[in-house]
């Protein structure tokens, strides 16, 4: 069902792929991503928001959402294009991009493909490639899904690497509907193993340093999954970034911390929009 207030738009991409998504807002655009989890309703708090200044597409995913879902290999490259050619159909030809999680490993590949056309590149909870921990608990969730064939137990097994201990000891209603959130997942699972695998052999890190764009990297010191020793080696790459660590979160800091993330955020775009 489409959310109150966005209907969601579909356009064709690749010739098979049905990719939705909510197009809403006037001005300069803005892509948004979402990662592995969910589709684009991972944005809705943020949608309000930035669509009062900005053109926001807010997509689901090839795979996810109401977009296309086929049990076939897929990589994150795959997905920038697809992203590439939706623009191509939405009249867009710069924009910036903000990805999360597996949104910011597309966004990488949407940069060195189209450099310029990418206005600026936000990065959330990302990487150039996960490292060892982050690899470890990314197949760990995998592996339960694919075990138990059951969405419930993957959202019960997963949602503590998502969220800082102090997070998940103090909001218990909270990761109660993160839990139902991600247990009550529709998609195929199939899909979801293609993605994961996606993200699990993703390596960007000898091309980083191609990005000239400017770059934004925020990142919670919390994060198991995407974490400062991945995070440190695409800051390593990008001398250009600008980074903003969340010191007491993890890899949903944008739940945790709502309110410095959107001011950074909504700085970010103002300074690096045309105006």
């Amino acid at each position: 069902m489409n959310d109150p207030g966005y209907a969601l738009k579909v356009t064709r991409v690749g010739g098979k792929y049905d990719i939705h998504h909510v197009d809403t807002g006037d001005g300069f655009p803005v892509l948004l991503i979402h990662g592995l989890a969910g589709d684009h309703k991972a944005w809705l708090p943020q949608l309000p928001v930035l669509a009062q200044r900005y053109r926001v597409i807010a997509t689901d995913n090839r795979g996810a959402g109401r977009s296309t879902q086929i049990d076939e290999p897929v990589s994150t490259a795959d997905m920038a294009r697809d992203f590439l050619e939706l623009m191509d159909e939405a009249g867009i030809d710069k924009f910036h991009i903000v990805g999360r999680s597996l949104g910011g490993l597309i966004g990488q590949h949407i940069a060195l493909l189209a450099p310029d056309r990418v206005q600026s590149l936000v990065m959330l909870a990302a990487a150039g490639k996960v490292d060892p921990i982050g690899h470890r608990v990314l197949m760990n969730m995998r592996e339960v899904l694919q075990w138990t064939g059951s969405w419930e137990d993957h959202a019960r097994h997963s949602v503590q690497n998502f969220v800082s201990p102090k997070f998940f000891n103090q909001n218990p209603d909270r990761i109660a509907a993160i839990e139902k959130l991600i247990g009550g997942e529709t998609r195929l699972k199939a899909c979801y193993f293609r993605q994961s695998h996606a993200a699990l052999t993703h390596d960007t890190l000898d091309r980083l340093a191609q990005i000239k764009n400017p770059v934004c990297i925020m990142a919670g010191r919390l994060d198991p999954i995407c974490g400062p020793l991945a995070t440190q080696w695409m800051i390593d790459r990008l001398p250009q970034a600008e980074v903003a660590w969340f010191e007491e979160s993890s890899h949903f800091f944008l739940m945790e911390e709502p309110e410095r993330f959107m001011q950074v955020l909504t700085r970010w775009l103002d300074r690096h929009t045309p105006h």
